[in-house]
């Protein structure tokens, strides 16, 4: 097995007033040339929104989106004419392909809303646009990977048009889990939302990352209660 370890503090960041958002990798001004994706996955970042504030209408052509809000909720809307609230608990996702506009506001009138905005490199261009969102039912992921976005939605899964899986777990403390991967060859990006897991010999806390390689299974040992996300990606 091979790995790569990045710091919650080791990240870009960007503070807007409206916009507090830390970067995995390069995005916007920040620019790190170790720091350009893992494999097809682009972009991780990690941004809280104020109250009543938002991202604009803006366009995207050429990329799997996904939104994955942590606590509060986001008002999207498209040039596809979805409009719609993401709460914490669901997943959206959106294939922008041959082009769209979309805008995404905090929800609330007087709380933030935190969310992880993931970039995927399409398997291939110029498709048409799509949206979809789901909700999660939290007691899936006790102890255990729930799949949340697939290529073949498995499992109930949100289709994403690329060989990647999004997998969510909730541990408790002292518990394991193993993570199998779906195809040979392939890397696992694992973010820890919350608490404290070891994996291998290393120890990762609240907003660490690990990107694995040349794995079939890893085993996670939570040190305390954790929230994990596990991005397996292509890594050609």
């Amino acid at each position: 097995m091979s790995s790569i370890i990045h710091r919650s503090e080791s990240r870009g960041s960007a503070e807007h007033g409206w916009l507090h958002s830390r970067h995995s990798f390069s995005f916007a001004d920040y620019y790190n040339p170790e720091r350009m994706g893992f494999g097809k996955l682009r972009v991780l970042n990690d941004d809280v929104v104020e109250a009543k504030m938002g991202f604009g209408t803006h366009p995207h052509n050429n990329m799997e989106i996904v939104s994955i809000p942590l606590s509060g909720s986001l008002h999207h809307q498209d040039s596809m004419g979805s409009t719609q609230q993401i709460h914490a608990g669901e997943v959206q996702i959106m294939s922008a392909g041959t082009g769209l506009t979309h805008s995404e506001y905090n929800g609330s009138d007087s709380e933030q809303v935190n969310f992880l905005q993931i970039w995927i490199l399409p398997r291939h261009l110029n498709i048409k646009p799509r949206y979809e969102q789901m909700k999660f039912e939290s007691a899936t992921r006790q102890n255990r990977f729930q799949l949340v976005v697939s290529p073949d939605g498995d499992e109930g899964s949100l289709i994403i048009k690329q060989d990647v899986w999004f997998s969510l777990a909730d541990l408790d403390i002292e518990r394991s889990v193993d993570y199998s991967v779906h195809q040979h060859g392939h890397g696992i990006y694992f973010f820890v939302i919350n608490g404290e897991v070891k994996i291998d010999d290393d120890v990762l806390s609240s907003r660490d990352a690990m990107g694995v390689t040349d794995a079939s299974i890893i085993s996670i040992q939570a040190l305390s209660t954790a929230q994990l996300l596990a991005i397996e990606v292509p890594m050609g």
